[in-house]
């Protein structure tokens, strides 16, 4: 039995090495421990190296002596070491009683290549390798799965507990600068009237409020002043005055002209027309000597110290998304630079095409290096306001369906326990339900211990299925004590 152990030992390491070490290790592997003179105590005893590894810890093997490219030596691993990943049978002492001997007791043994294959009674596989013993207490029947501290060592198994904390993630999307309708404004007659002449303005000039745009004449604003003015000279009061005074402001006269008219008592043959804001003139349609009729946009003109940020969010991130978050925008034309804005509106339809939603941030623009059309990348700021229970991102093992994480039961044992998600960000994720806190999460090396415990649950049904006489039959080479 100990040179079937020692077998098996060097045929776990090799296989995992690969199919061509497999070929060149397993004679090399049958003839080292087939001479009964040599026992595995007597090797671990004497230093025996029985293969040599990478020094670097790769997994490459030899049954010779190699050196690296570099010129260093591969490390020799004798016989004492454990080359398993499972529990080695350790050999009994002098003066052990026979019931010690027998403490732990063999379930049945398992193919070597982890084909759903058992057997009660020790037996090779095809190739000569050893069946694995599975004890008691190893394949247990809630579900948990056992590894020695070997195999958790070499795997890499780390477990982490679940605590309460906030979720912090950021939310990516393209979007452009548009200018904020509630600052743009258009100059109008109220009137019909002509334009005498046009100040010195053109698109893309800056203009203050009040600065003057153009002279303008009409004979119903001429009327209207010399009504005022005849009011103002016979010594009008109350409604009467008044009431003149409203007729001019009715054709929005701009009120440094009726104070100029209140303080002078002379009606100007044209009037002075000002600009209603600052901001840049986006249009000038006002031509000397032109004709222009109640409604006609004579200038438009947008104020940039305020701008809108259009984004298109994809739907999935739709519901993470609140008025007040904060956005980063980085513009692309100007690389290094970055503005901070919030999230004031959430349009209320989806692109069909293109199932976005679109999100609207204000962004101040003091400077005015954004302007309109041009292309940014924004990074919206989401999450959970309060802390909730969550555990790394690597702890949740999640195929579509179903979600779950490997409870750290301690001992060695791990629980596969499905559970809820919730939100995602900063590494971390959510857990809804299934959980406490404080359980120790497995965060490093789930995947391996649910192939584990995968392939123990299969051995187990097929089992079930088919009994202990077919299973001894499967492996194809008749049982051996």
């Amino acid at each position: 039995m100990k040179r079937a152990v020692i077998t098996g030992t060097v045929a776990a390491v090799i296989a995992a090495a690969g199919a061509g070490f497999v070929a060149r290790a397993l004679p090399r592997a049958r003839t080292l421990f087939s001479s009964p003179a040599i026992s595995f105590a007597a090797a671990a005893e004497a230093g025996a190296t029985i293969y040599f590894q990478d020094p670097d810890g790769k997994p490459s093997y030899s049954l010779t002596p190699k050196k690296t490219p570099d010129g260093r030596d591969w490390r020799g691993v004798p016989a004492s070491a454990d080359v398993s990943f499972g529990e080695p049978e350790k050999p009994a002492t002098e003066g052990r009683s026979a019931a010690a001997k027998t403490e732990r007791k063999i379930r049945y043994y398992r193919n070597p290549m982890g084909l759903p294959d058992t057997s009660p009674v020790p037996k090779k596989d095809s190739m000569g390798m050893n069946y694995i013993p599975v004890y008691e207490g190893e394949d247990s029947d809630d579900g948990s799965v056992k590894l020695s501290p070997g195999r958790i060592q070499r795997t890499g198994v780390k477990s982490e507990p679940a605590a309460r904390q906030r979720i912090r993630s950021i939310i990516r999307a393209p979007g452009s600068v548009q200018l904020d309708e509630r600052r743009v404004s258009v100059v109008a007659l109220r009137f019909e009237g002509f334009v005498e002449s046009v100040a010195n303005v053109t698109t893309g000039d800056h203009v203050h409020k009040g600065q003057v745009l153009m002279n303008v004449y009409s004979p119903a604003l001429s009327s209207a002043a010399a009504e005022y003015l005849s009011a103002l000279n016979a010594g009008a009061t109350g409604k009467e005055l008044k009431g003149a005074r409203r007729r001019l402001e009715n054709l929005a006269t701009p009120e440094p002209a009726i104070r100029e008219l209140e303080r002078t008592r002379d009606i100007s043959l044209s009037i002075p027309w000002l600009a209603p804001q600052d901001g840049e003139i986006l249009e000038r349609n006002a031509v000397n000597g032109m004709r222009a009729g109640p409604g006609d946009v004579l200038f438009r003109i947008a104020d940039h110290q305020l701008v809108w940020v259009l984004l298109d969010v994809a739907e999935r991130d739709l519901a993470q998304v609140a008025i007040g978050s904060k956005v980063t925008i980085k513009p692309r034309a100007l690389p290094g630079r970055t503005f901070t804005g919030t999230v004031s509106l959430i349009y209320p339809h989806l692109n069909a095409q293109t199932r976005t939603a679109r999100i609207r941030i204000e962004v101040p623009n003091p400077d005015e290096a954004l302007r309109p059309e041009m292309y940014v990348d924004a990074e919206i700021e989401t999450g959970t306001p309060d802390p909730v229970l969550s555990v790394p991102e690597s702890a949740v093992l999640d195929s579509g369906a179903r979600q779950a994480v490997l409870i750290d039961k301690g001992e060695g044992r791990f629980e596969p326990r499905e559970v809820k998600i919730g939100r995602r960000g900063g590494g971390y994720v959510e857990i809804t339900q299934g959980l406490s806190e404080g359980e120790a999460v497995v965060t490093s090396a789930n995947f391996l211990i649910d192939a584990e415990s995968n392939l123990k649950a299969a051995l187990k049904g097929f089992a079930e299925a088919n009994g202990p006489q077919a299973n001894d039959q499967v492996g194809g080479t008749e049982a051996r004590p």
